[in-house]
C-alpha cells in the first residue's frame, strides 16, 4: 500500500471507476481528475452504490487532457499514477486528430506532471488496439507486437492508442528517465456498470440487446471483465517486476460476434430475445458501407479475419487470473437491465 494518494485520471470513466473502487477497498487514498466539478457527485454516488463511502479518502482535481492547467496540482504528492483517461468516440470522427491529439498530448501531459511531482511509477491504460492491427499474424498477438500505425485503412482509434503509447515509451526512455512506466493493453472491456455512462463496447451490447442488429458482421475480438482490468492495473502499480513492461489483458480466446450473441442469449434468457445470431455475409457489409456510417465501421480490414491474443505474460509475471469472457458479457447485460438502460426491442 502507498502512503501517498494514487492519482487516477479520467475518474468518471467506466474503467477508471472500477480502478478507484478497488484502490479504496485496498486502503489507498485516491485523487481523481475530472473535466468538470459537476461530475464529482455522480462519481461519489456510484461508489456508494457499490458499497464504498469514499469520504475524505477521495479528492478531486479538475484537469483536461488538452490543457496544461491543473495537472501539476493533480499530481502533487502522488507516488503512483494510473493514467486511464483517453478519448474514445462512439462513431469514427471526421478528423482523426480529434482522437490522436488528446490521446498523445494528454499522455505526455500526465507523464510530465508525474515526473515533476516526483512520482515513482505511472501505469498507462493503452489497448490491444496498439498491438493487433495493421498486420496479420498466424500466432496469437502478445506484448512484443505493435499495430502498424501507417497501415492502409487503419481506424483513428487504434492509431491514437498506438501513437500515444509509443510517445509514452519514448518519453521514459528520454527526458523522463527515472520515472517507471507499466502499460496495460486490454481488449474489449465489459462487465458491471457503476453508472449510466456507456463505453463503446457496452454500447455494442446494448444495441444487440435492443434488437437493433438484425444480423452481425463476421468480426471477432477479445473480451475481458472491467474488474479484472482494474485488478491488473493495481498489480502493475505495485509489483516491482512490472516496471518497463506491457501487459495484454484478455480473458481467453477471441470471440466472434455470433458467439458473443449466443452467450447473451444463453446467459440472459428471455431478456435477450432481441439478440440475433444471424451472420451478415462480408459482401453485404461492404455494400452497405457505401450508404451507412455504422456499416463503414464494420467494413474494415478486420472483417472476416481470424485473430487471437494471449495474456500468458500477465498471468505468469503478476499472478493475474481473469474471469471467463462469458461472465463478463452476462454481467454487462445484467447491469444494463438493472440500470434501466435497455429499451424494449421493436416488435
Amino acid at each position: 500500500m502507498t502512503s501517498e494518494p494514487v492519482l487516477v485520471t479520467g475518474g468518471s470513466g467506466f474503467l477508471a471507476g472500477h480502478c478507484i473502487l478497488q484502490l479504496l477497498r485496498a486502503g489507498h487514498d485516491v485523487r481523481v481528475t475530472l473535466r468538470a466539478p459537476a461530475r464529482e457527485a455522480a462519481l461519489r454516488a456510484a461508489l456508494a452504490k457499490a458499497g464504498v463511502d469514499a469520504g475524505s479518502r477521495l479528492e478531486v482535481a479538475i484537469a483536461d487532457l488538452m490543457r496544461d492547467d491543473g495537472w501539476d496540482e493533480a499530481a502533487k504528492g502522488c507516488s503512483h499514477v494510473l493514467h486511464v483517461a483517453s478519448p474514445l468516440a462512439a462513431a469514427a470522427p471526421k478528423d482523426e486528430d480529434e482522437l490522436i491529439r488528446p490521446a498523445r498530448e494528454g499522455t505526455l501531459r500526465v507523464l510530465r506532471a508525474a515526473q515533476r511531482a516526483g512520482a515513482k511509477r505511472v501505469v498507462l491504460t493503452s489497448s490491444f488496439a496498439a498491438i493487433g492491427y495493421g498486420r496479420v499474424l498466424k500466432r496469437p498477438y502478445d506484448e512484443r507486437d505493435w499495430t502498424k500505425a501507417d497501415a492502409p485503412g487503419l481506424a483513428a482509434y487504434p492509431k491514437s492508442k498506438t501513437l500515444a503509447e509509443r510517445a509514452a515509451w519514448d518519453f521514459v526512455d528520454g527526458e523522463g528517465q527515472g520515472l517507471e512506466l507499466a502499460v496495460v493493453n486490454p481488449v474489449g472491456i465489459f462487465g458491471p456498470l457503476l453508472g449510466p455512462d456507456l463505453s463503446a463496447s457496452i454500447l455494442l451490447l446494448k444495441t444487440m440487446l435492443e434488437g437493433r442488429l438484425w444480423a452481425v458482421p463476421r468480426l471477432m475480438f477479445g473480451v475481458v471483465d472491467v474488474r479484472d482490468v482494474a485488478d491488473l492495473h493495481l498489480r502493475a502499480m505495485v509489483d516491482p517486476a512490472a516496471a518497463g513492461e506491457r501487459f495484454l489483458a484478455t480473458a481467453g480466446d477471441f470471440m466472434t460476434m455470433q458467439a458473443i450473441a449466443q452467450v447473451l442469449k444463453d446467459g440472459l434468457g428471455a431478456r435477450a430475445a432481441g439478440v440475433s445470431t444471424r451472420v451478415l455475409p462480408d459482401w453485404l457489409v461492404r455494400f452497405a458501407a457505401r450508404f451507412s456510417a455504422t456499416a463503414r465501421q464494420a467494413a474494415t480490414p478486420e472483417l472476416g479475419r481470424l485473430k487471437n491474443a494471449t495474456s500468458a505474460k500477465a498471468i505468469a509475471m503478476l499472478g493475474w487470473q481473469p474471469r471467463p469472457a462469458a461472465q463478463a458479457l452476462v454481467a454487462t447485460g445484467e447491469s444494463l437491465f438493472a440500470l434501466g438502460l435497455v429499451s424494449p426491442p421493436r416488435p
